[in-house]
Protein backbone atom coordinates (compact mmCIF):
# COMPACT_ATOMS: atom_id res chain seq x y z
CA UNK A 1 0.00 0.00 0.00
CA UNK A 2 1.53 3.36 -1.01
CA UNK A 3 2.42 5.85 1.70
CA UNK A 4 -0.04 8.66 2.29
CA UNK A 5 0.99 11.96 0.68
CA UNK A 6 2.56 14.51 3.04
CA UNK A 7 0.20 16.98 4.66
CA UNK A 8 0.12 20.38 2.87
CA UNK A 9 1.48 22.08 5.98
CA UNK A 10 4.54 19.80 5.99
CA UNK A 11 6.34 22.36 3.79
CA UNK A 12 6.22 24.97 6.56
CA UNK A 13 9.86 24.68 7.55
CA UNK A 14 11.73 27.68 8.98
CA UNK A 15 13.36 28.32 5.59
CA UNK A 16 9.97 28.24 3.86
CA UNK A 17 8.43 30.65 6.37
CA UNK A 18 11.28 33.13 6.19
CA UNK A 19 11.31 33.02 2.38
CA UNK A 20 7.55 33.62 2.23
CA UNK A 21 7.71 36.69 4.46
CA UNK A 22 10.90 38.10 2.94
CA UNK A 23 9.32 37.69 -0.49
CA UNK A 24 6.82 40.31 0.63
CA UNK A 25 9.57 42.87 1.19
CA UNK A 26 10.29 42.35 4.90
CA UNK A 27 13.76 41.69 6.31
CA UNK A 28 13.42 38.83 8.81
CA UNK A 29 15.85 38.52 11.69
CA UNK A 30 15.53 34.72 11.90
CA UNK A 31 13.32 34.55 15.00
CA UNK A 32 10.27 32.31 14.58
CA UNK A 33 7.69 31.14 17.10
CA UNK A 34 4.73 28.89 16.34
CA UNK A 35 1.53 30.18 17.94
CA UNK A 36 -1.42 28.19 19.22
CA UNK A 37 -3.49 27.39 16.13
CA UNK A 38 -4.73 24.11 14.69
CA UNK A 39 -7.09 24.98 11.85
CA UNK A 40 -4.47 27.16 10.18
CA UNK A 41 -0.80 27.63 11.01
CA UNK A 42 0.21 30.87 12.67
CA UNK A 43 3.72 32.12 13.44
CA UNK A 44 5.34 35.15 15.01
CA UNK A 45 8.15 36.30 12.73
CA UNK A 46 10.90 38.63 13.91
CA UNK A 47 11.59 41.64 11.68
CA UNK A 48 14.87 43.55 11.59
CA UNK A 49 14.53 47.02 13.09
CA UNK A 50 10.80 46.59 13.57
CA UNK A 51 8.02 44.92 15.49
CA UNK A 52 7.44 41.22 14.82
CA UNK A 53 4.71 40.24 12.38
CA UNK A 54 2.13 37.47 12.62
CA UNK A 55 2.03 35.21 9.57
CA UNK A 56 -1.13 33.15 9.14
CA UNK A 57 -1.08 30.31 6.58
CA UNK A 58 -4.55 29.20 5.55
CA UNK A 59 -5.54 25.54 5.47
CA UNK A 60 -5.88 24.51 1.81
CA UNK A 61 -9.40 23.69 0.68
CA UNK A 62 -11.26 25.21 3.62
CA UNK A 63 -12.15 28.68 2.34
CA UNK A 64 -12.15 30.04 -1.19
CA UNK A 65 -10.13 33.14 -2.05
CA UNK A 66 -13.41 35.09 -2.20
CA UNK A 67 -14.39 33.96 1.30
CA UNK A 68 -11.01 34.92 2.75
CA UNK A 69 -11.18 38.27 0.96
CA UNK A 70 -14.54 38.97 2.60
CA UNK A 71 -13.07 38.18 6.01
CA UNK A 72 -10.16 40.54 5.33
CA UNK A 73 -12.38 43.30 3.92
CA UNK A 74 -14.62 43.14 6.98
CA UNK A 75 -11.62 43.49 9.31
CA UNK A 76 -10.20 46.38 7.29
CA UNK A 77 -13.62 48.06 7.31
CA UNK A 78 -13.86 47.73 11.08
CA UNK A 79 -10.32 48.97 11.64
CA UNK A 80 -11.07 52.02 9.46
CA UNK A 81 -13.87 52.81 11.91
CA UNK A 82 -11.20 52.81 14.66
CA UNK A 83 -12.52 49.61 16.18
CA UNK A 84 -9.96 47.44 18.04
CA UNK A 85 -9.77 44.73 15.37
CA UNK A 86 -6.47 43.24 14.20
CA UNK A 87 -6.71 43.61 10.41
CA UNK A 88 -4.36 42.09 7.81
CA UNK A 89 -1.63 44.28 6.37
CA UNK A 90 -1.92 45.17 2.67
CA UNK A 91 0.79 44.35 0.15
CA UNK A 92 2.16 46.94 -2.27
CA UNK A 93 -0.73 46.25 -4.65
CA UNK A 94 -3.29 46.62 -1.86
CA UNK A 95 -4.08 42.89 -1.62
CA UNK A 96 -4.19 41.32 1.83
CA UNK A 97 -4.23 37.67 0.71
CA UNK A 98 -0.73 36.61 -0.30
CA UNK A 99 0.59 33.47 -2.01
CA UNK A 100 3.82 31.51 -1.78
CA UNK A 101 4.52 28.17 -3.44
CA UNK A 102 0.90 27.04 -3.45
CA UNK A 103 -0.05 28.23 0.04
CA UNK A 104 -2.11 31.30 0.89
CA UNK A 105 -1.18 33.51 3.82
CA UNK A 106 -1.70 36.89 5.41
CA UNK A 107 0.44 39.13 7.57
CA UNK A 108 -0.85 40.91 10.65
CA UNK A 109 0.64 43.35 13.16
CA UNK A 110 1.39 41.75 16.50
CA UNK A 111 -0.96 42.69 19.31
CA UNK A 112 -0.28 41.49 22.83
CA UNK A 113 -2.79 41.22 25.63
CA UNK A 114 -4.38 39.02 28.24
CA UNK A 115 -7.70 37.27 28.59
CA UNK A 116 -10.57 39.60 29.56
CA UNK A 117 -11.93 39.42 33.08
CA UNK A 118 -15.49 38.40 32.31
CA UNK A 119 -16.52 38.58 35.96
CA UNK A 120 -15.84 42.34 35.92
CA UNK A 121 -18.94 44.45 35.09
CA UNK A 122 -16.87 47.25 33.52
CA UNK A 123 -15.17 44.75 31.22
CA UNK A 124 -18.52 43.38 30.07
CA UNK A 125 -19.90 46.86 29.41
CA UNK A 126 -16.82 47.70 27.32
CA UNK A 127 -17.12 44.44 25.38
CA UNK A 128 -20.79 45.17 24.81
CA UNK A 129 -20.03 48.65 23.45
CA UNK A 130 -17.39 47.26 21.09
CA UNK A 131 -19.62 44.45 19.85
CA UNK A 132 -22.45 46.94 19.36
CA UNK A 133 -20.21 49.00 17.08
CA UNK A 134 -18.98 45.90 15.23
CA UNK A 135 -22.54 44.74 14.65
CA UNK A 136 -23.65 48.20 13.58
CA UNK A 137 -21.05 47.99 10.80
CA UNK A 138 -21.82 44.34 10.16
CA UNK A 139 -25.47 45.14 9.51
CA UNK A 140 -24.68 47.60 6.71
CA UNK A 141 -24.32 44.89 4.04
CA UNK A 142 -24.23 41.09 3.93
CA UNK A 143 -21.43 38.71 3.12
CA UNK A 144 -21.84 37.37 -0.40
CA UNK A 145 -19.49 34.40 -0.18
CA UNK A 146 -19.16 33.37 3.44
CA UNK A 147 -21.45 30.89 5.19
CA UNK A 148 -24.72 31.44 6.98
CA UNK A 149 -24.67 29.87 10.42
CA UNK A 150 -27.68 27.55 10.51
CA UNK A 151 -28.73 23.95 11.04
CA UNK A 152 -27.60 22.98 7.56
CA UNK A 153 -24.07 24.41 7.62
CA UNK A 154 -23.29 23.43 11.21
CA UNK A 155 -25.70 20.56 11.87
CA UNK A 156 -26.83 18.28 9.05
CA UNK A 157 -23.45 18.05 7.30
CA UNK A 158 -21.67 17.40 10.60
CA UNK A 159 -24.06 14.68 11.76
CA UNK A 160 -23.93 12.96 8.39
CA UNK A 161 -20.12 12.81 8.49
CA UNK A 162 -19.97 11.56 12.09
CA UNK A 163 -22.67 8.92 11.61
CA UNK A 164 -21.15 7.59 8.39
CA UNK A 165 -17.50 7.25 9.36
CA UNK A 166 -16.83 7.70 13.07
CA UNK A 167 -19.48 6.51 15.52
CA UNK A 168 -18.70 2.99 16.88
CA UNK A 169 -21.34 0.39 16.02
CA UNK A 170 -22.28 -0.03 19.68
CA UNK A 171 -23.21 3.67 19.92
CA UNK A 172 -24.67 4.20 16.46
CA UNK A 173 -28.36 3.92 17.43
CA UNK A 174 -27.97 6.14 20.50
CA UNK A 175 -26.14 8.80 18.49
CA UNK A 176 -28.67 8.77 15.66
CA UNK A 177 -31.56 9.17 18.09
CA UNK A 178 -30.21 12.03 20.18
CA UNK A 179 -28.58 13.89 17.27
CA UNK A 180 -31.80 13.75 15.26
CA UNK A 181 -33.83 15.08 18.20
CA UNK A 182 -31.37 17.88 19.00
CA UNK A 183 -31.30 19.02 15.39
CA UNK A 184 -35.10 18.95 15.18
CA UNK A 185 -35.27 21.25 18.23
CA UNK A 186 -32.66 23.57 16.69
CA UNK A 187 -34.55 23.78 13.40
CA UNK A 188 -37.82 24.47 15.22
CA UNK A 189 -36.19 27.32 17.16
CA UNK A 190 -34.95 29.01 13.99
CA UNK A 191 -38.24 28.36 12.17
CA UNK A 192 -40.10 30.14 14.98
CA UNK A 193 -38.10 33.31 14.21
CA UNK A 194 -38.25 33.63 10.41
CA UNK A 195 -37.84 37.42 10.47
CA UNK A 196 -34.74 37.76 12.66
CA UNK A 197 -31.88 39.82 11.25
CA UNK A 198 -28.72 38.12 9.96
CA UNK A 199 -25.58 40.25 10.04
CA UNK A 200 -21.88 39.95 9.37
CA UNK A 201 -20.41 38.73 12.65
CA UNK A 202 -17.15 37.51 14.17
CA UNK A 203 -18.70 34.07 14.45
CA UNK A 204 -16.28 32.60 17.00
CA UNK A 205 -16.29 35.26 19.71
CA UNK A 206 -15.03 33.27 22.66
CA UNK A 207 -12.62 34.72 25.25
CA UNK A 208 -9.61 33.11 23.52
CA UNK A 209 -10.16 35.43 20.56
CA UNK A 210 -10.13 38.54 22.74
CA UNK A 211 -6.92 40.22 23.90
CA UNK A 212 -7.32 42.80 26.66
CA UNK A 213 -4.81 45.65 26.51
CA UNK A 214 -4.91 48.57 28.93
CA UNK A 215 -8.65 49.32 29.14
CA UNK A 216 -9.85 47.91 25.80
CA UNK A 217 -10.27 44.58 24.01
CA UNK A 218 -8.66 43.62 20.73
CA UNK A 219 -10.69 41.22 18.58
CA UNK A 220 -8.57 38.71 16.67
CA UNK A 221 -9.08 35.75 14.34
CA UNK A 222 -12.10 36.46 12.15
CA UNK A 223 -11.45 33.16 10.36
CA UNK A 224 -15.00 31.99 11.17
CA UNK A 225 -16.71 35.26 10.23
CA UNK A 226 -20.24 34.34 9.22
CA UNK A 227 -23.75 35.61 8.60
CA UNK A 228 -25.52 35.03 11.92
CA UNK A 229 -27.94 36.55 14.42
CA UNK A 230 -26.24 39.08 16.69
CA UNK A 231 -26.54 36.76 19.69
CA UNK A 232 -23.89 34.48 18.14
CA UNK A 233 -21.17 36.96 19.18
CA UNK A 234 -22.62 37.43 22.66
CA UNK A 235 -23.58 34.07 24.12
CA UNK A 236 -20.03 32.68 24.34
CA UNK A 237 -19.16 35.51 26.75
CA UNK A 238 -21.74 34.23 29.26
CA UNK A 239 -20.95 31.58 31.85
CA UNK A 240 -22.10 30.04 35.09
CA UNK A 241 -25.58 29.32 36.34
CA UNK A 242 -28.66 31.04 34.96
CA UNK A 243 -28.68 33.93 37.47
CA UNK A 244 -25.00 34.70 36.82
CA UNK A 245 -25.44 34.52 33.04
CA UNK A 246 -28.38 36.94 33.18
CA UNK A 247 -26.33 39.44 35.18
CA UNK A 248 -23.49 39.16 32.66
CA UNK A 249 -25.96 39.61 29.82
CA UNK A 250 -27.33 42.75 31.46
CA UNK A 251 -23.84 44.29 31.63
CA UNK A 252 -23.10 43.38 28.00
CA UNK A 253 -26.40 44.88 26.89
CA UNK A 254 -25.80 48.07 28.88
CA UNK A 255 -22.91 48.78 26.51
CA UNK A 256 -24.25 47.08 23.38
CA UNK A 257 -27.48 49.07 23.19
CA UNK A 258 -25.55 52.34 23.12
CA UNK A 259 -24.54 51.53 19.53
CA UNK A 260 -26.87 48.88 18.11
CA UNK A 261 -30.38 47.57 18.60
CA UNK A 262 -30.95 44.05 19.88
CA UNK A 263 -33.96 41.84 19.26
CA UNK A 264 -34.62 40.08 22.61
CA UNK A 265 -36.24 37.17 20.76
CA UNK A 266 -32.72 36.11 19.79
CA UNK A 267 -32.19 34.94 23.37
CA UNK A 268 -34.22 31.88 22.37
CA UNK A 269 -31.36 30.95 20.03
CA UNK A 270 -28.60 30.70 22.65
CA UNK A 271 -29.10 27.00 23.37
CA UNK A 272 -29.76 26.09 19.70
CA UNK A 273 -26.52 27.85 18.76
CA UNK A 274 -24.69 26.06 21.57
CA UNK A 275 -26.07 22.75 20.29
CA UNK A 276 -24.77 23.48 16.78
CA UNK A 277 -21.37 24.36 18.22
CA UNK A 278 -21.18 21.02 20.09
CA UNK A 279 -22.08 19.08 16.95
CA UNK A 280 -19.84 21.12 14.66
CA UNK A 281 -16.83 20.83 17.00
CA UNK A 282 -16.95 17.03 16.90
CA UNK A 283 -17.18 17.10 13.10
CA UNK A 284 -14.34 19.64 12.93
CA UNK A 285 -12.09 17.18 14.76
CA UNK A 286 -13.29 14.36 12.53
CA UNK A 287 -12.42 16.28 9.37
CA UNK A 288 -8.84 16.78 10.60
CA UNK A 289 -7.85 13.21 11.46
CA UNK A 290 -5.25 13.28 8.66
CA UNK A 291 -3.49 16.31 10.19
CA UNK A 292 -0.54 15.22 12.37
CA UNK A 293 -0.99 18.29 14.57
CA UNK A 294 -4.52 17.21 15.45
CA UNK A 295 -3.46 13.66 16.22
CA UNK A 296 -0.87 15.01 18.63
CA UNK A 297 -3.10 17.66 20.21
CA UNK A 298 -6.28 15.57 20.50
CA UNK A 299 -5.12 11.99 21.18
CA UNK A 300 -8.40 11.22 22.97
CA UNK A 301 -10.49 11.90 19.87
CA UNK A 302 -12.32 9.07 18.06
CA UNK A 303 -12.23 6.66 20.96
CA UNK A 304 -15.37 4.92 22.18
CA UNK A 305 -15.11 6.91 25.40
CA UNK A 306 -15.01 10.18 23.46
CA UNK A 307 -18.14 9.35 21.49
CA UNK A 308 -19.93 8.17 24.62
CA UNK A 309 -19.20 11.51 26.27
CA UNK A 310 -20.29 13.34 23.13
CA UNK A 311 -23.65 11.56 23.19
CA UNK A 312 -24.01 12.46 26.87
CA UNK A 313 -23.27 16.11 26.05
CA UNK A 314 -25.98 16.06 23.38
CA UNK A 315 -28.48 14.58 25.85
CA UNK A 316 -27.65 17.33 28.34
CA UNK A 317 -28.04 19.91 25.60
CA UNK A 318 -31.41 18.42 24.71
CA UNK A 319 -32.51 19.20 28.26
CA UNK A 320 -31.11 22.74 27.98
CA UNK A 321 -33.10 23.27 24.78
CA UNK A 322 -36.28 22.64 26.75
CA UNK A 323 -35.48 25.33 29.34
CA UNK A 324 -36.93 28.87 29.03
CA UNK A 325 -34.51 31.40 27.49
CA UNK A 326 -32.45 33.87 29.50
CA UNK A 327 -34.14 37.17 30.37
CA UNK A 328 -32.96 40.70 29.80
CA UNK A 329 -32.86 42.24 33.27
Amino acid sequence: MPDAPPHPFAVLTPDFLLAAVEGQGFACDGRLAALNSYENRVYQVGIEDGEPLIAKFYRPGRWSDAQIAEEHDFCVELAALELPVVAPLPAADGATLRHYQGLRFALFPRRGGRAPELDCPDTLVTLGRTLGRIHSAGAVRPFRHRERLDAHSRGHDSIELIAADFIPDALRAAYASVAREVLARVEAAFAALPDITWIRSHGDCHPGNLLWRDTAPHFVDFDDAVMAPAIQDLWMLLSGERAQAELQLAELMAGYLEFHDFDPRELRLIEPLRALRIIHYAAWLARRVDDPAFVQAFPWFNTERYWGEHILALREQLAALAEPPLRLL
